[in-house]
């Protein structure tokens, strides 16, 4: 009797597409060598997130609810990086994928909340919300930020 095909779960799916994308990329000591000539999309993707945050903190001092709810949406839905850089992303961060998943969740989450809360108009939920998507980002910087830039970009 042959074997029956396995139905595929998000996690084969993941590990196939990992095998396939890193075949895909460079030799492990190209992938690993900093680049110092362009800049990781994360870096952009992370820039622009200072931007918007700064943003929502002039909004919220302004009571700017449109402009809140605008800045939040955007640093919810922020952009991801390639493909070929979220996997040397997670493949550094290794067991610490969780965590790391996990912050930028609770970032998302945050920050719908902080839209949310602006489209209601209401100062003291959009300050909480503000506060619990700082703390997501603190969070991740503090575990992640130091490594990062020492893996990725010799330390700058």
């Amino acid at each position: 009797m042959p074997p029956t095909p396995r139905t595929p779960t998000p996690r084969r799916v993941a590990v196939a597409l990992m095998i396939v994308a890193g075949s895909l990329l460079p030799a492990a000591d190209a992938a690993d060598a900093p680049d110092r000539t362009a800049p990781m999309a994360l870096t952009t993707i992370m820039r622009d997130l200072g931007h918007d945050m700064q943003g929502a903190t002039d909004g919220i001092a302004r009571e700017d609810w449109p402009a809140v709810a605008t800045v939040a949406a955007r640093i919810a839905d922020h952009p991801q990086p390639p493909l070929a850089e979220k996997l040397r992303i997670l493949a550094f961060v290794g067991k610490d994928t969780g965590h790391f998943r996990g912050y930028d969740q609770q970032a998302h989450d945050a920050a719908q909340q902080l839209a949310q809360a602006a489209q209601r108009q209401d100062g003291t939920a959009a300050i909480a919300a503000f506060a619990n998507l700082q703390g997501a980002c603190l969070g991740c910087h503090q575990q992640f930020r130091k490594p990062f830039r020492e893996h990725f970009h010799g330390g700058r």
